[in-house]
């Protein structure tokens, strides 16, 4: 069995120690051996160890005779539209960590569709990097490195295409960003204001020291959004990760609004036959959407994505904040949702706030607990075993999904840190307690039973 490299989201780690410039080396050197010779884009978030780990890629890449088209910081949807729409591009390498903390950062392969890679592909990949299947390469043979600065303007204007610019002019939005001092602020703030809002910004420099706040969008990194969206008197504010791939918002009565309400919100707009969601999005999709087949895949955007190819479906995605329009792009893509929402809010309307309180909502709730990473497959087998013996309609898509009459829990193992997650819901909260504390024991006893 070839060792692994890719997690659910390309390949991370703490940076000087799982994330080296050695390993960025040859990564690059293995995904210019598997994409082949020919131009690649590269890009990057605003992270302090970017520059370094961007420049040992390229340098893998130019090493096996790839020619390295630099993007610089961007948006990572602003990398995968390039690679789309440019054309003639094997494919790019994002220098990201998308959401982890600021001493992470890690890299991620997109396709010659700008898509995120496959994993049969990722496999091949691995199996070049840790076989040192690096192809030779002559003097007169090492791959160009060239810059082009006209990412971000094709982008904003793509997303501009794609929405009633007009007619949201016309309303003059107040809205608060905060891109979180990611990639992002090279873009939403523009981009707003190129739709006629009044845009307050809010930890809008890149910086990747992340002196705002810390890259992940969820409410206890949000409070000074929640603050000025209300005391400004705004019609909403939205929030973005490192690398811009997710969006949740405020609504204007300063309420955090994360991925379990808006899924349901875009979900009812954009679904017709279908849409495609991860094991722990709400079952107030199947409630609020009769006739509408809701497809429940493994976390990650890049297995939403894959889904809504194979299916043909409308919409696809996630409580943590990703979404995907496939009519426009098969990659999440926070900046584009976030000028979808606010043309949302302008053509039905009414206040954000008053559209989600007409969506029916279940108590749904998280929590994840740390374990060693050594211990990995040991927590693995022993979940294996206790979800063996338990009661319940148990499926195995992506970590254990244990199915009840009036509620469900999921445990699953992060693809990306040394943790176990675990969701649980139901139409009362008393009942979602229960099943969150199921879980809870049950991971408990697995990671005890690791030690």
């Amino acid at each position: 069995m070839t060792a692994r490299l890719f997690g659910t989201n390309g390949i991370r780690g703490i940076v000087g120690r799982d994330m080296t410039a050695d390993l960025a080396v040859r990564v690059g050197k293995s995904l210019g051996a598997f994409l082949g010779r020919g131009p690649i884009a590269l890009a990057r978030d605003t992270r302090l160890s970017g520059p370094m780990l961007a420049r040992a890629a390229a340098s893998g890449l130019m090493a096996v005779g790839c020619d390295v088209v630099d993007l610089g910081v961007v948006p990572t949807p602003a990398a995968q539209h390039y690679v789309a729409k440019v054309g003639g591009l094997k494919g790019a390498v994002v220098v990201t960590a998308s959401h982890n903390p600021r001493e992470y950062n890690g890299i991620k392969a997109i396709d010659a569709l700008g898509l995120e890679m496959r994993r049969s592909d990722e496999e091949a990949v691995e199996a070049i990097y840790f076989e040192n299947r690096f192809p030779e390469t002559s003097w007169s043979e090492v791959g160009s490195f060239r810059s082009d600065d006209t990412a971000i303007l094709r982008y904003l204007n793509a997303i501009l295409s794609r929405v009633d610019v007009e007619a949201i002019r016309a309303r003059g939005f107040r809205v608060v960003v905060d891109p979180g001092n990611g990639a992002g602020a090279l873009t939403t703030p523009y981009l707003l204001r190129a739709l006629g809002c009044t845009v307050l910004s809010l930890n809008g420099q890149p910086d990747g020291a992340f002196p705002g706040r810390a890259p992940e969008p969820v409410p206890e990194h949000l409070g000074d959004l929640v603050r000025m969206t209300k005391d400004a008197g705004a019609d909403l504010g939205v929030a973005h990760d490192g690398d811009g791939d997710r969006m949740v918002a405020v609504d204007d009565r300063g309420r955090y609004v994360g991925g379990d309400r808006l899924l349901p919100l875009f979900a009812k707009v954009h679904a017709r036959k279908a849409i495609v969601v991860p094991v722990d999005a709400s079952m107030v999709l199947d409630d609020l959407l009769p006739g509408v087949a809701v497809h429940r895949t493994r976390v990650g955007d890049v297995f939403v994505g894959q889904e809504l190819k194979r299916l043909g479906a409308d919409f696809g995605g996630e409580p943590s904040g990703t979404w995907i329009f496939p009519r426009e792009t098969l990659c999440p893509d926070g900046p584009l949702a976030a000028a979808i929402l606010v043309g949302l809010v302008q053509s039905r309307g009414r206040p954000l706030s008053e559209m989600l309180d007409n969506l029916p909502e279940y108590p749904i709730l998280r929590e994840a607990h740390r374990f060693v990473a050594d211990q990995r497959l040991a927590v693995k087998e022993a979940l294996d075993r206790a979800f063996a013996g338990l009661d319940a309609e148990v499926t195995r898509v992506d970590g254990w999904r244990a199915a009840f009459p009036d509620g469900w829990f999921v445990v699953r193992l992060s693809g990306t840190e040394p943790k176990v997650r675990i969701t649980a819901e139901a139409r009362e909260r008393v009942r979602a307690e229960e099943l969150l504390e199921k879980g809870r024991a049950l991971v408990h006893a697995a990671v005890s039973t690791a030690k």
